[in-house]
């Protein structure tokens, strides 16, 4: 039986109050380089995308889990997205807003979370996460958690007109 309670962190779905959080997430440039995001969520966009995740996994091919830490604060999120119910496979993406959360057990126990989650629930064979190469930090977390570097895929993130940066694959087989 799937517990979306661990030690330290709780994942839940998201609720509409949860859009300020997310609204704050989503636009923080700092984030768009590792997120591929190229222009500014509006609340409306963001409501409408907490109201969607409602819909079944199979339906929308992705779902968003907030991280709630023990005192019951939102402190980040995780995905599932492209989800793949034919190959049993599926994206996975991760964020930790505040630096003080960071380095903390959170992220790493919503991913075993989440796995647990996949493979239980939803029968898939593996999880896949493309990380920069310059993002040494989000290496580490995956290869903490089980992940594998299995290749590189080169100049494939544009950042700007002239920049183009290397990203690494992971995989996680479950099962």
């Amino acid at each position: 039986m799937i517990s979306f309670k661990g030690q330290l962190v709780n994942l839940r779905a998201p609720e509409p109050e949860d859009a300020k959080h997310m609204y704050l997430w989503e636009n923080d440039e700092e984030n768009w380089a590792w997120s591929n995001t190229l222009t500014p969520f509006s609340h409306y966009s963001l409501d409408q995308f907490i109201e969607e995740t409602g819909r079944d996994i199979y339906a929308t091919k992705q779902f968003r889990f907030m991280i709630d830490n023990k005192l019951q604060k939102p402190i980040g999120c995780v995905d599932l997205f492209e989800f793949d119910p034919y190959h049993l496979r599926a994206g996975v993406g991760i964020l930790i807003y505040e630096h003080q959360d960071r380095r903390n057990g959170f992220a790493i126990e919503s991913l075993n979370i989440l796995a647990q989650y996949a493979f239980e629930t939803l029968g898939i064979k593996q999880l896949f996460c493309h990380i920069a190469k310059e993002n040494i930090s989000s290496q580490k977390l995956f290869e903490k958690a089980g992940y594998q570097k299995v290749g590189e895929l080169k100049q494939w993130h544009r950042r700007s007109v002239s920049t183009w940066v290397d990203v690494c694959v992971y995989q996680l087989h479950l099962g």
